[in-house]
């Protein structure tokens, strides 16, 4: 092949540089565009907790700084290559080496490190004892959520769900029973992971009213990927109306189906699993069911709260969430299941 011409060199350089502009600049746009869909109730940059919201800031900070780095580093190619082709001084180049591959990163990272680092003590500073405490305890594959008094004594028993008070600072204690998992609401605070043997403790303090989704962040198991948890921010009046209602019984249901249910559940053996105070259910394997139908969501965010998803759930356990601990009883007559499913959903 002959010798490419200059002119030919030049057009070949032009293409090479309209590609590469052309191609980063398709990056970035798909990068602003997935940032700015990322808002909801699991979103990290979308903040309603003091805690998230330190570390949204972080994160715009490394975007910004980053995307000036971008630019520059883009700039000098395009000066070397387009602007400035040919030879350069050694000296010259030298300089910008060292201080663009040396210095300024050796700066620039020092920068990030102290920053994050001084947003830690206000991330993992305790709430004050007197403060609401809840312990949570990741189980596979769904999360027991107790309330304790000030003396850490239990008081009241959920599952899968928090409900917080607007604006106050809450202590949770996080551990696990089986296998490790991480409990991570995106909108209020970052991730803690959950060892078996150890209790870790994260502060919450939520800032807008909501309903925000939690979710487990470590693989635990088969059923991982169906281990959600719902966390309501409500006013406080409003959570304290709730939390009192909360440790009461569960009240007798008033229909003769919902009344037939509730034998179901005393002699099928369900009662042997799970608690219902104000009964004689009292089992501690799985999780305590008092106000189970006043809840967003069964099983762990896999269904919605209705009569239906009751008893599709009570039916086929395992087809709705595989490995599930929980056996089905999908053997009892249609009418007995619709029973048990009342009884349940009247759990309010």
């Amino acid at each position: 092949m002959g010798a490419v011409s200059s002119k030919t060199a030049r057009r070949i350089r032009s293409i090479r540089h309209l590609l590469c502009c052309n191609i980063s600049g398709v990056f970035l746009g798909a990068s602003v565009l997935g940032i700015m869909g990322c808002e909801g109730p699991q979103s990290a940059l979308d903040p309603a907790g003091r805690g998230a919201e330190q570390i949204a800031q972080l994160f715009w900070w490394l975007v910004a700084v980053n995307t000036f780095i971008w630019f520059l580093v883009v700039g000098l190619a395009v000066y070397a290559s387009q602007i400035r082709p040919g030879a350069h001084l050694h000296r010259r180049a030298k300089l910008l080496i060292i201080g663009g591959g040396v210095i300024f990163p050796l700066i620039v990272l020092t920068a990030y490190l102290t920053y994050g680092l001084s947003l830690m003590p206000g991330l993992l500073k305790p709430a004050a004892p007197d403060n609401l405490q809840i312990a949570v305890s990741g189980e596979q594959w769904w999360w027991r959520v107790r309330y304790l008094s000030s003396s850490g004594e239990e008081v009241i028993e959920l599952a899968n769900e928090i409900r917080l008070p607007l604006g106050e600072p809450v202590n949770l204690f996080l551990d696990s029973p089986d296998v490790i998992h991480s409990f991570w609401v995106p909108a209020l605070a970052g991730k803690v992971d959950m060892i078996p043997g150890r209790v870790s403790r994260l502060t919450l303090t939520a800032t807008q009213i909501g309903v925000y989704r939690g979710v487990c962040a470590e693989y635990c198991g088969t059923a991982h990927a169906l281990m959600k948890l719902d966390v309501v921010v409500m006013r406080p009046d409003v959570f304290a109306a709730w939390l009192a209602r909360q440790g009461q019984p569960a009240a007798a249901p008033q229909q003769a189906l919902a009344a037939r249910g509730q034998e179901l559940f005393l002699f099928a053996g369900c009662s042997a699993c799970h608690t219902i105070r104000g009964t004689a259910a009292d089992g501690q394997v799985g999780p305590d069911l008092t106000h189970v139908g006043s809840r967003l969501g069964l099983g762990a965010g896999t269904l919605p709260n209705k009569p239906a998803a009751f008893l599709r759930w009570i039916a086929h356990t395992e087809k709705v969430k595989p490995g599930v601990h929980m056996p089905a009883f999908g053997m009892l007559p249609e009418k007995d299941l619709r029973a048990l499913a009342m009884f349940l959903e009247g759990l309010q």
